[in-house]
């Protein structure tokens, strides 16, 4: 647009402009209506905070219980050998103190040598691990079925039997090692 357009524009539209000054202390009551209307809308979201605090602690309160409640009743539903009598709580326990043993001893040969097959035996273990926690619950919706008992004694000895094979895997692996430095420094 050209300069002499907008002043046309504005000389045309002069008339249509509110020219009219405001009343004296129009100033001062507009000011004192918005003071007004902001203690107002201060006055009122704070009572709606004092309203749901208390509210949203009581419901946190009930999600806690609840949850709780439900971690106690999945613990005391999922059976072990050690619930089925004492003889299995003894043969629980030395399966798990011979893997626990194995464990240590596949831990302390971890060399970079060695890394691929640790880290496969240790997922082979996790798998394991995840059929046992199936066993379990399978237990527990049995009734102490002695297939389902016999699986998890299976499940231990094929934990340790791993462990061992590795462990074992490992030591001739270190026995090579040996010879063939042996070898050839005698060559």
């Amino acid at each position: 647009m050209n300069k002499n357009t907008l002043n046309n524009l504005f000389e045309t539209l002069k008339e249509d402009f509110n020219i009219e000054e405001p009343k004296l202390g129009h100033q001062q009551r507009f000011l004192n209506k918005l003071n007004n209307q902001k203690e107002t809308i201060i006055e009122e979201s704070k009572s709606v905070r004092k309203l749901w605090r208390p509210l949203i602690g009581i419901a946190a309160s009930i999600v806690l219980l609840i949850s709780v409640f439900v971690g106690i009743q999945q613990s005391s539903n999922s059976s072990e050998l050690a619930s089925i009598s004492p003889e299995m709580a003894n043969t629980q326990d030395f399966f798990m103190s011979v893997i626990t043993s194995e464990l240590e001893k596949l831990n302390s040969e971890e060399t970079p040598e060695f890394q691929d097959l640790i880290v496969d035996a240790l997922f082979q273990i996790k798998i394991l691990e995840e059929n046992y926690e199936q066993l379990k619950l399978d237990l527990t919706e049995s009734g102490d079925d002695k297939r389902v008992i016999f699986a998890m004694i299976n499940n231990f000895q094929n934990r340790i039997d791993l462990l061992q094979n590795v462990v074992e895997q490992i030591d001739n692996l270190k026995q090579q090692n040996i010879k063939q430095n042996e070898n050839s420094t005698t060559i």
